[in-house]
């Protein structure tokens, strides 16, 4: 089974946000740090969750574990339903993504066992421009 930390992260609310993702399994450890522009941390935490499944699906990694420190998204993709309708719309893509998978499973965990993913985020916030704008 592989395992998949995700973290995101903003430096304001909104701000320049990041996603991390920390992929192991199968002898392998992949590392993705991935600027998302200007956005609230919640809605960043959804992003790396998406782009975390969307790496799996697109690496054929069917049997997923994923790890996160969001208390929200844990229980937001445990219940199928985001209580906030700002995050409906990210909560039905990843559900989307979720559904092609053959196991998926989701746990939250304390930040401190989740410290890559939030480098990672972290990393991914300074690739921002100034303006809130993604460098390319």
């Amino acid at each position: 089974m592989i395992e998949v930390y995700i973290d995101g992260a903003s430096a304001g609310n909104p701000g320049p946000s990041g996603a991390g993702i920390f992929i192991k399994g199968h002898g392998r450890a992949e590392k993705y740090s991935i600027p998302l522009g200007s956005m609230s941390n919640h809605e960043a935490e959804y992003h790396a969750l998406i782009h975390g499944l969307k790496t799996c699906l697109e690496n054929n990694y069917r049997t997923v574990s994923f790890r996160t420190d969001s208390e929200l998204v844990d229980r937001a993709v445990e219940k199928r339903f985001a209580k906030n309708k700002t995050f409906s719309p990210l909560l039905e893509e990843a559900l989307m993504l979720i559904d092609k998978l053959d196991l998926f499973f989701i746990k939250w965990i304390p930040s401190a066992e989740n410290k890559t993913a939030d480098e990672l985020a972290r990393l991914a916030i300074r690739k921002n421009k100034p303006d809130g704008n993604i460098l390319l």
